[in-house]
């Protein structure tokens, strides 16, 4: 058996092995943090809170939005820091033994087998369906790989099925140095966004710069971040209608830390709402994180960061204030 023979062995003698071990969430199912995630995503649906809205559909009473499941098994980041101290698992070192050190998430795919309630305990694991041969991809030569999470309840039975794909990649080589002299280091790349079937046409229109927002074919309800169905009817058809590209900053937060190579900082991060309604996270650009003030009127620019990506980023419609007449 080759040098490359034995690592593919190696590789996909993981197929259908657990990855890591069966994790309970902190907290059982419980209205006050589904009250904070709705309130986020601005998802009226009444059945998430309204116990006599929830029962007039058939329902024993509140339920838990489907697309919180995720989130009752996550640690969170002081967890992982203090749970984790050897570093990377196994198949992380081994993926890295081949040079694949570089990751992005490309999709991910839910089944549901019931609604949560509040007092349900959910507990996850994940077992590797499947490591792809070695891929040429725009970001370099990768891997997928594929693992199906299984959420269950207190009981052991099963609540939801997740097939999660990751691309593990193998970043460009840096130029070799000049003798006379140090090459100039390529910017980092961006992280990339992860791109599936629901928000795919968002991103291409962003290319084009154009700034598109998702609206409801049969009750023309707006709505962003994309999805396949409407939160207002439950319509699953669509079109898009292009954004004046003019808005204001609904809140913001200029981040220091954790530093990324492939931004500037401080980073303003700001939660735009435009003219037409909806809401979207976007940079701002001309203008210092001092000047950013919430309310204050903006306009769409662009950032191309690299040729395969275009992202919205907003700036002052108008030149900053003057201090003294704050």
């Amino acid at each position: 058996m080759s040098g490359g023979e034995e690592y593919e062995a190696r590789l996909q003698a993981w197929v259908g092995r657990p990855y890591g071990e069966r994790r309970t969430g902190q907290d059982p199912v419980n209205v006050p943090m589904i009250r904070h995630w709705v309130e986020a995503m601005e998802d009226g649906n009444p059945v998430y809170l309204d116990e006599d809205a929830a029962k007039a559909t058939g329902r024993d009473g509140v339920v838990a939005p489907a697309s919180m499941m995720q989130a009752w098994t996550m640690r969170g980041y002081a967890a992982s820091v203090r749970d984790d101290p050897a570093g990377p698992d196994e198949l992380t070192e081994l993926l890295a033994e081949g040079g694949y050190t570089s990751v992005v998430a490309t999709d991910s795919e839910f089944e549901f087998h019931r609604e949560l309630v509040p007092g349900d305990r959910v507990s996850v694991e994940e077992t590797v369906e499947s490591i792809s041969p070695e891929k040429r991809t725009a970001l370099g030569a990768g891997r997928f790989v594929s693992t199906v999470k299984t959420y269950r309840d207190a009981a052991g039975e099963v609540v939801a099925t997740q097939r999660w794909r990751l691309l593990r990649f193998r970043p460009p080589e840096k130029p070799a140095e000049k003798p006379a002299e140090k090459a100039a280091e390529p910017k980092a790349l961006r992280p990339r966004p992860p791109i599936n079937l629901d928000n795919a046409f968002w991103f291409e229109a962003a290319k084009e710069h154009r700034l598109v927002i998702q609206r409801c074919a049969d009750c023309k309800s707006l709505r962003h971040p994309p999805g396949p169905c409407c939160p207002q009817c439950g319509s699953f058809e669509w079109d898009t209608v292009q954004a004046s590209g003019e808005g204001h900053v609904y809140s913001y937060v200029v981040n220091h830390h954790p530093r990324h190579p492939a931004f500037e900082y401080p980073l303003v991060v700001a939660v735009i709402e435009l003219a037409e309604g909806t809401r979207l996270i976007a940079n701002m650009t001309g203008v210092a994180p001092a000047d950013v003030e919430v309310g204050m009127p903006v306009v769409l620019d662009w950032i191309d960061p690299d040729p395969d990506l275009s992202l919205p980023a907003f700036r002052p419609a108008g030149p900053p204030r003057n201090p003294e007449e704050r």
